[in-house]
């Protein structure tokens, strides 16, 4: 199970990170919305992991480890390139006193630079819509791990219950850890990025 352990590591860093933008900002998870967040990061891995498993029938498993590794560290390299801009914008707007306005920004590119603009109705409250949303933006990095897994003895079961029990952990600890979090003034998720591209080195 360690391995399946790892990949749900991955996958609550950004639950992590998402939560506690959200604590920061005063957006209250309640705990349907959180359950939404974590069930569907859990079937999203699921789901990835079953795929690729079937894709591997088809085609060798060298040829599969060499596409897995290729899409973990692009999305890896993406995320970290996310976090860079985040840090740039924060910089600019801080040093400038720049206003930046996302009003007429789609909302994967308000999440992009703000993970606490998914409260879209400023209610402060996560609505089950909401954290549908969130969570199917957060899936990327859950599906491009899963997709990697073919052919690597990865159990789709094992891995999404891990997923749940840390994402659980993740939505539980970022909630409390959220404002001394975003106290630090730096974008962490940089983290998620530089763990998927070690885990497409390692496990290649």
């Amino acid at each position: 199970m360690l391995k399946e352990f790892f990949l749900a590591f991955i996958v609550s860093i950004d639950i992590y990170l998402a939560a506690a933008a959200c604590c920061n900002s005063g957006v209250k998870i309640p705990f349907c919305s959180a359950l939404v967040i974590d069930m569907f990061s859990s079937a999203v891995l699921f789901i990835s992991i079953m795929l690729s498993d079937f894709i591997s029938g088809f085609i060798t498993s060298h040829t599969i480890h060499i596409i897995g590794t290729a899409v973990l560290i692009t999305i890896g390299s993406l995320n970290i390139a996310k976090s860079i801009l985040r840090s740039v914008i924060r910089y600019i707007s801080e040093k400038d006193g720049i206003s930046v306005k996302m009003g007429d920004l789609s909302v994967f590119v308000k999440l992009c630079l703000d993970d606490s603009a998914i409260d879209m109705d400023s209610s402060k409250v996560l609505s089950i819509g909401e954290a549908a949303v969130l969570a199917l933006a957060g899936s990327l990095d859950a599906a491009a791990t899963g997709l990697s897994c073919g052919g690597k003895g990865i159990s789709a079961v094992g891995a999404a219950a891990a997923v749940f029990v840390c994402g659980a952990a993740a939505l539980f600890f970022g909630g409390l850890t959220g404002k001394k979090i975003s106290s630090l003034n730096h974008d962490f998720s940089w983290t998620g990025g530089m763990f998927l591209i070690l885990f497409a080195v390692f496990s290649a």
